[in-house]
């Protein structure tokens, strides 16, 4: 089964309110079987729109995990407290089968 990567683009607007989102997020996304891969490093646009402000990376076992850690208790309450603090994007992309 091939593995999923779900990929963010955020924006901050509120730095303050964001806290409250760190403080819950990254724990939903392990506890649910996700490896971070990259969390707001540098990022260089070659084609397209240029990067958000954090550009994250993470690494499911398969679409079906990463699609349920969307949707876990854990990762909604991280939503909640995310609300209005940033503009995001979150894709989910099926990686290559192994």
């Amino acid at each position: 089964m091939p593995k999923a990567y779900w990929i963010a683009r955020v924006d901050v607007t509120d730095a303050e309110a964001y806290a409250d989102y760190m403080a819950l997020g990254p724990a939903a996304l392990i506890g649910n079987g996700g490896k971070l891969l990259s969390r707001g490093g540098q990022a260089v646009a070659l084609e397209g729109p240029e990067p958000r402000q954090r550009n994250v990376v993470i690494e499911f076992e398969s679409m079906d995990a990463a699609l349920a850690c969307h949707a876990s208790p854990e990762y909604t309450a991280a939503r909640k407290a995310r609300a209005g603090a940033a503009e995001v994007e979150i894709l989910i992309v099926e990686g290559l089968p192994e």
